[in-house]
């Protein structure tokens, strides 16, 4: 099978399941690095493995934030062009912040980024067209422990005057193409990842024009143990919510996640686009 190869597996129980190739990393001497445009200076040792991907859809106990760390929501939204990032940043914030506090029991939400961050397949004509607009083709988590604390630090609400006793990063990762997806996102069970599985590297964004800047993000080692999931036929009215980090121990902390060829997918339909919004959780003492 070739890197971009899926097939779909039928499994005699459970949920339906795919066959699917995706990039871990190896670590390496050199510190690892990736850019959000120009990937021709990355720095990551990528090792693909062919892994089983299961479609969290048909699955008899349904995903949940609070358990393997990502959950299907549904979420319809007010936003009409998901592309003119000031409508979004107007509209959209709000709209997750509702989304968060209601799914989390957390005291307080704050959205960054207003904008969202657009994706698109390589094959369609909008990809590199916005600031880090390409689908992430290495698994990856989005900010290391470090950099998770210092983001809550910086964003936390200033008119609570309360100890954080816990926060918590999060995604919120929504289609804006029909049904099927020809590229999903593939999201691993946090109870599944080991903290040596973890590989430190650097995010750098390189939007033209501008300084670059980056923070310390994890790129991830290849184990058995993982256990991937994806949702198919996602709609636009649906919201995948998963964890990238989580101060308090007792709940899952970290999910890894990478793009992946779905090639159960029917040839012909429109290359995947989606939109991804970040948010801080907090709970206060």
């Amino acid at each position: 099978m070739s890197d971009l190869e899926t097939r779909v597996r039928p499994a005699p129980s459970g949920p339906r399941t795919v066959e699917g190739v995706i990039n871990y990393s190896r670590p390496t001497a050199e510190r690892a690095r990736y850019y959000a445009n120009d990937h021709s200076r990355d720095r990551l040792s990528l090792e693909p493995h062919t892994v089983q991907i299961a479609d969290a859809r048909t699955a008899a106990s349904p995903p949940s934030i609070d358990r393997e760390g990502f959950q299907l929501i549904p979420h319809r939204s007010a936003v009409v062009d998901f592309r003119n990032a000031e409508e979004v940043a107007k509209v959209h914030p709000a709209e997750i912040e509702r989304l968060l506090l209601e799914l989390t029991g957390a005291d307080a939400v704050v959205v960054s980024g207003g904008g969202g961050v657009l994706r698109f397949g390589e094959s369609s004509p909008d990809a590199g067209k916005f600031n880090n607009s390409y689908p992430a083709r290495f698994i990856h988590i989005d900010a290391s422990a470090a950099t998770s604390k210092g983001f809550a630090e910086r964003s936390r609400p200033k008119d609570i005057d309360r100890p954080v006793r816990r926060y918590a990063h999060y995604n919120v990762w929504r289609v804006l193409t029909p049904p099927p997806q020809d590229i999903p996102l593939a999201v691993c069970d946090a109870r599944s990842l080991e903290p040596e599985d973890l590989i430190v590297a650097d995010a750098i964004f390189d939007n033209p024009g501008q300084p670059e800047w980056s923070f310390e993000g994890w790129v991830v080692a290849h184990s058995p143990r993982h256990r991937w999931s994806y949702f198919s036929n996602m709609s636009r009215d649906e919201a995948l919510v998963f964890k990238t980090s989580d101060s308090d121990p007792g709940h899952p902390p970290n999910v890894p996640h990478s793009a992946f060829d779905d090639a159960s997918c029917p040839a012909g339909v429109p290359p995947r686009a989606s939109i991804e919004m970040r948010a801080t959780a907090y709970w206060f003492d």
